[in-house]
C-alpha cells in the first residue's frame, strides 16, 4: 500500500495552474476555466480519470490509496445531453462485478449486467426540468471480493430550445368542473405511483420500435397552449394514423394500466423494467388485459381519438425513473437488437 499526492498542472498555453479537482471535470481549461486561455486538458484528464478509477476511492485531502481494487471505467452514451433525452452509461471492470449503485439527477438508477458480471448497463433519464449545468453521477461498484470502487461521472445538460403549439378542444379539457378535477387528482395520483416503481427485473430486450407506422408528427417538448391557456409541455410523440389502426407494444412488458382517463382517454402503461415505462393514449379500444406480458410487436390496442385530443392519433410517452424523455430518443439509443442489451 502506498500514498501518492494528486498535483495539479499548468495549462501548456498560459502557463496558469489547473487545480487537480478541476481535472476530473469531462472537459475544464485553464484561469476562469471557461473565459480565458481555453486551453483544453482532456488528454490530462484522460489518464488522471484512469489513474483515479484503477485505484482506491479519491479522499476529500487530494489522496489516492491502492488497494488492490480492479480497474472500472464508466462511459456513456447518447444522442445528446439536454432535457428530455436518454442516456446509455455503461460500468465496466477487469474482475466480477456483484452491484452497482447509481445515482442521478436525486435518482436511483437500475443497472444490469449485458457481459457476465464484468460490464453493467442503466438507462438514466434527463427530465424536461433538469437545470441547465454540470451534474456528477455517483457510481459504486461491489466486486465479488467485497470492495467498493467510487466513481464521480460528470454529465454537462446543455439548453434546448422547444416550440409552442396552439390547440383548441373542448372547454371541458381546459376548465373541468369540481367533479372533473376531483377524478384528474385521482387519475394523477394513480400514474405518478406507477411511474415512481421501480421493477428491480429487466423486461425489455433489444431495440425499442415505433409502436404504429411512420414517423412522429408533433414534437417532444413542445409547450402546449390550450384555447389560449399555457399547460404542460407535450412529454410525448404523437404519431398520425387512421383511427383503428393497430398499436403495438414497441418492446416487451407488462401492462400495469388498461383504462380511461380524463386527458388521456383509453390508455395502456406497459412496465418494461427498471424504472421504464411506455404510456399510450387516446386509444379507441384495447387488446390486452392488466397483468398480461406482452412482446414486442404484439397489438395492446388501436388508434382513437378519446380524451383530449383534436382528431385520432396515438400519443405514446415514455417514462424513465419518472423523468420525462423523448420516446424518439430511446429509440435511438437502444439500437442494438443482438439481444445483449
Amino acid at each position: 500500500m502506498f500514498l501518492w499526492k494528486a498535483k495539479g498542472r499548468n495549462c501548456s498555453k498560459c502557463q496558469k495552474s489547473i487545480p487537480v479537482e478541476r481535472l476530473v471535470s469531462d472537459v475544464v481549461t485553464c484561469g476562469a476555466f471557461r473565459n480565458q486561455c481555453g486551453m483544453t486538458v482532456k488528454l490530462i484528464q484522460l489518464l488522471f480519470v484512469s489513474i483515479i478509477i484503477g485505484m482506491a476511492p479519491w479522499s476529500e485531502a487530494g489522496l489516492l490509496q491502492t488497494v488492490s481494487t480492479p480497474r472500472v471505467s464508466v462511459s456513456h452514451q447518447a444522442r445528446s445531453i439536454q432535457p428530455g433525452e436518454v442516456v446509455e452509461l455503461v460500468v465496466s471492470a477487469t474482475q466480477s462485478v456483484v452491484s452497482v449503485q447509481v445515482t442521478a439527477f436525486e435518482q436511483s438508477i437500475l443497472l444490469y449486467p449485458s457481459s457476465g458480471q464484468m460490464v453493467w448497463r442503466g438507462l438514466i433519464g434527463v427530465d424536461l426540468d433538469v437545470e441547465v449545468r454540470e451534474h456528477l453521477v455517483s457510481v459504486t461498484v461491489i466486486t465479488a471480493d467485497d470492495t467498493p470502487v467510487h466513481v464521480r461521472y460528470p454529465l454537462t445538460v446543455i439548453p434546448k430550445q422547444f416550440a409552442t403549439r396552439q390547440l383548441t378542444v373542448a372547454p371541458q379539457y381546459v376548465n373541468p368542473t369540481p367533479e372533473a378535477l376531483a377524478r384528474i387528482q385521482q387519475e394523477a395520483a394513480r400514474t405518478t405511483t406507477i411511474f415512481e416503481t421501480q421493477t428491480p427485473q429487466r423486461v425489455w430486450r433489444g431495440s425499442f420500435l415505433a409502436p404504429v407506422p411512420g414517423k412522429a408528427t408533433s414534437s417532444f417538448g413542445r409547450r402546449s397552449v390550450f384555447n389560449g391557456q399555457p399547460r404542460s409541455p407535450h412529454s410525448g410523440a404523437d404519431f398520425r394514423a387512421i383511427e383503428g389502426t393497430p398499436v403495438t407494444a414497441p418492446n416487451r412488458g407488462r401492462v400495469v394500466l388498461r383504462s380511461d382517463l380524463y386527458f388521456s382517454g383509453n390508455c395502456v402503461i406497459l412496465d418494461h423494467g427498471l424504472g421504464l415505462y411506455s404510456f399510450f393514449a387516446h386509444l379507441s379500444g384495447f387488446a390486452v388485459e392488466e397483468g398480461d406480458v406482452v412482446d414486442s410487436g404484439d397489438v395492446v390496442g388501436y388508434v382513437g381519438a378519446t380524451g383530449r385530443v383534436t382528431g385520432p392519433h396515438l400519443h405514446w410517452t415514455v417514462r424513465l425513473n419518472t423523468a420525462r424523455v423523448d420516446p424518439l430518443s430511446l429509440m435511438e439509443v437502444l439500437f442494438d437488437d443482438s439481444g445483449t442489451y
